[in-house]
């Protein structure tokens, strides 16, 4: 196939360039989609969301708004005429509204403190929204304590209960809470003004996490019920609390105790819809959705018999369905589940689509895969007629050359099959040798799917001239929940076989794959298996990059925050199953260590924190191995700053040239 000369090879820039859509929020009455979309611009280091809008046929894209402060979360009010927002162009973070017909924003809100996580009844009535408060004390009183302390001459904190930190934040008091308040205007309730709890939970979570009731008179929301064992129990409950504030927020779910998430009603009022986990202290078992007759009547498990674990929940409009999407097979597929008798369909399942929503004629969702970001898509609920609805990236995609993807199969640890995928280098010519970028994911429980990721993107490796090799090992998600949890106890044992296999198996598959030139490169337990290679596997890579991987599992437990963890994964805490920390340690094998290792952290990850890498460094250097630490003081477990993450490329990509050069 001739080369495009008037393009190039996809590079981390190019990354940086795509436009990210957030979730689309259909109106009311179905003929309008409004999303934020955010651009980067790697010179000034930050990104800015604007809102966005376009007819549910696609027709008609059109900005709403373009002030340098952004807008985002946009959310319909029930006139189908007002789109409410959030943006910080006052200096803090508010809410605002907007006319669908455009003009200029009016300010809604004036807290003291900034706002996060704004939904809006369905009969446009109430704003339900987040701010971080002492619990206990109003939104003022927490503005004028923090004020206080600022002007404390001591810097010391103190203690008495974990967490103390959390993924990247020192804790120090506050809590996420829940207010609401009428839309017309009016004073803000705190509806958990006591409860020492986040909503939603942190870090990850957002406006799924809590709903109006249909009788507009409560709000719902999932929260961490484990009180001070809250560090290493994952217990959650449903609460259901007034909008005025006069009672205290009531379980719905006291004797639950796993993960809980996602409430949302169904579009008669009858019954209302969640996710939930059963095992307790397993972050990863398997989602099941879950309905509960409102009020307060019997739940029952909806999708018991089927083997995914849904990500998400959107109500058909007729209440006989509901759409999510869930990991499948290396892909995330759209699906449809019969509210009734639990019976899935796949409504489209190649690429990676997620925030599903519903009109009675389509349902809207973005999808991403391994050679296009995200753009808006809709499809019939029958699974017909897949449309495009925005084609925001394709300006950028144009001026590109992405490498091919590929899946295939292979028989890894015990026989069992597993999946993997291959990205050819971009201008693939089979009569060529490629070096190969042997990609580990993290998680453990996760996926290298057909996906287009903005931190561990093969095209920029396939740019590069690399073909990226990604194996599913056991652990993953997407392939039963038998296939996740093999990895429990088993961390540098049956994944490990499947990484030797499919590292063979790719090879022998595609000749045109240089098996003398070869990196493995990963982040988080994927860091944890480079440091297991290193010591397991010292003689089959040119060089390995560990990104935010432990050294020590025994003395990574006490370094953590979220003890359930490392907890489930390794049978316990160490001094009651010490074994469990020692079977698969990476540091017992530091003297069998000799490839060249490229160390990368980030001073403010909590997870897994940066003394596991810089005693990674420690070992290579003391051993004589040739090696380099890349320190990141403003980063957590992830990269996230486009200059930082462009330096990071650069960097692991001059590591790979350097180490995998072809010998003459």
């Amino acid at each position: 196939m001739p080369i495009d000369a008037s393009s190039h090879p996809f590079t981390i820039r190019d990354l940086w360039a795509m436009e990210r859509l957030g979730d689309p929020q259909v109106s009311p009455d179905g003929r309008w989609i409004v999303f934020d979309k955010k651009v980067y611009d790697p010179e000034e280091n930050k990104g800015r969301p604007d809102l966005w809008l376009v007819g549910i046929d696609g027709s008609g894209l059109r900005r709403l708004t373009a002030h340098p402060a952004g807008s985002s979360g946009p959310r319909w009010g029930a006139d189908h005429r007002t789109i409410w927002f959030l943006s910080a162009r006052t200096g803090s973070m508010q809410v605002w509204r907007i006319a669908v017909d455009g003009g200029e924003a009016e300010q809604v809100t004036t807290e003291p403190l900034d706002l996060g996580n704004l939904i809006v009844s369905r009969d446009g009535r109430y704003l339900a929204y987040t701010m971080e408060v002492f619990p206990g004390r109003t939104p003022q009183e927490t503005c004028d304590r923090l004020e206080e302390n600022k002007k404390r001459k001591a810097t010391g904190q103190l203690h008495d209960r974990l967490f103390i930190r959390h993924w990247d934040t020192w804790k120090d008091g506050r809590r996420s809470h829940l207010f609401v308040r009428p839309a017309g205007g009016g004073q803000a309730v705190d509806v958990m003004k006591d409860m020492d709890a986040d909503v939603p939970a942190k870090p990850f979570g957002g406006t799924e996490e809590f709903t109006f009731t249909p009788d507009g008179a409560s709000i719902v929301f999932a929260a961490q019920a484990a009180g001070r064992e809250e560090a290493w129990r994952l217990r959650f409950h449903l609460f259901a609390a007034p909008l005025d504030g006069s009672q205290a927020p009531r379980t719905l779910t006291p004797d639950h105790e796993a993960w809980l998430g996602h409430p949302l009603f169904s579009p008669n009022g009858k019954t209302l819809a969640y996710l939930a986990m059963q095992r307790p202290g397993y972050e990863s078992d398997r989602r099941r959705i879950i309905l509960l007759d409102w009020p307060g009547g019997k739940s029952r498990a909806l999708t018991e018999a089927w083997d995914r674990s849904p990500a998400s929940i959107a109500w058909a409009p007729d209440g006989r369905t509901i759409y999510t999407v869930a990991d499948d097979l290396g892909q995330h597929a759209l699906f449809a589940v019969d509210a009734t008798t639990g019976q899935v369909r796949t409504l489209w399942r190649d690429g990676k689509a997620t925030a599903p929503a519903a009109t009675a004629d389509r349902v809207v969702f973005n999808l991403c895969h391994l050679r296009s970001p995200a753009e808006l898509h809709a499809v019939r609920p029958d699974g017909t007629g897949l449309t495009q609805l925005t084609h925001v990236n394709a300006g950028h995609l144009a001026a590109v050359r992405l490498g091919e993807p590929e899946q295939f199969t292979f028989a890894g640890w015990n026989d069992e099959q597993v999946h993997c995928y291959i990205v050819k280098p971009v201008d693939f010519d089979p009569a060529r040798k490629y070096p190969v970028a042997f990609l580990i994911h993290g998680g453990p429980q996760g996926s290298f799917g057909n996906d287009f990721h903005y931190r561990w993107n093969p095209q920029v490796y396939a740019g590069a001239g690399y073909a990226a090799v990604m194996v599913d090992f056991h652990g993953s998600t997407g392939y039963g929940q038998a296939f996740t949890d093999a990895i429990r106890g088993n961390w540098g044992g049956g994944p490990f076989v499947d990484l030797q296999k499919g590292l063979a198996a790719a090879l022998a598959r595609c000749p045109w794959m240089d098996g003398e030139r070869v990196a493995a490169l990963g982040a988080s337990y994927g860091g944890y298996m480079i440091n297991w290679i290193a010591g397991n596997w010292p003689d089959r890579f040119r060089c390995l990059v560990n990104h935010d991987g432990n050294l020590d599992e025994r003395i990574a437990y006490f370094d953590t925050e979220e003890l359930w963890f490392p907890e489930w994964e390794h049978g316990g805490p160490p001094w009651e199953q010490p074994e469990g920390y020692t079977r698969h340690n990476p540091i017992d094998h530091v003297s069998k260590w000799r490839t060249p290792m490229l160390v990368i952290h980030g001073a403010r990850d909590y997870r897994v924190v940066d003394t596991q890498g810089i005693s990674t460094f420690t070992a290579l250097q003391r051993r004589g191995i040739p090696s380099r630490l890349l320190y990141f003081p403003d980063e957590n477990h992830w990269v996230l700053k486009p200059a930082n993450s462009i330096l990071w490329h650069e960097t692991v990509l001059a590591w790979l040239k350097e180490w995998t050069a072809a010998k003459t």
